[in-house]
């Protein structure tokens, strides 16, 4: 009788999953786009020395919180990378800012449950724009690209614990256009 042993069973590929612009449309279920651009409401001030790029985003600090700003100085990140957890911040939202003026990579799921696989949105982030998570979407950390950069943060202090983590289950990968 000839018969072949079963072949060893595989791991499933990864999935990748490539960048996206990031737009104020397409980044309003996560949060905020923070941008000085014609489409947001702006107006000179300082005897019109200086424009003003007015409420940009709802810094959310939650009950019993207060806003705090830090800086936050992220080493770049290698492409492709694996996404392996995601967090969110269930008391209060949370801004990144860019300073360093270099591009970076912003990934989010909605609020609710862990997130799956499937769940997953990616964007690329121009060095000119910043984000604000509204509060519980889940996000993973920043991914700085190119070199090391600051960001200006703003988030929530106060009671309470305010970031829950989870592992993603699968092999996800991200990359950007080429």
């Amino acid at each position: 009788m000839n018969t072949k042993p079963a072949p060893a069973p595989t791991a499933p590929s990864p999935r990748t999953i490539v960048a996206e612009p990031l737009t104020r449309e397409a980044f309003a279920p996560f949060g905020d786009v923070i941008e000085a651009d014609d489409a947001v409401r702006h107006f000179p001030i300082n005897g019109g020395n200086t424009v003003r790029y007015h409420d940009l985003a709802n810094i959310d600090p939650g009950p019993d919180g207060h806003a705090i700003l830090s800086i936050f100085r992220g080493e770049p990140r290698a492409l492709p990378f694996a996404v392996e957890m995601m967090e969110r911040h269930p008391l209060g939202s949370q801004a990144f800012v860019p300073v360093s003026g270099r591009p970076y990579l912003v990934v989010v799921a909605a609020a609710g449950e862990a997130p799956g696989v499937e769940s997953l949105r990616v964007f690329r982030a121009r060095g000119d724009q910043g984000v604000n998570y509204a509060r519980g979407v889940w996000h993973h950390p920043l991914l700085a690209l190119g070199a090391v950069s600051d960001f200006i943060v703003i988030d929530r202090a106060g009671p309470g614990h305010n970031c829950d983590e989870v592992t993603v289950a699968d092999t996800v990968l991200i990359d950007i256009p080429r």
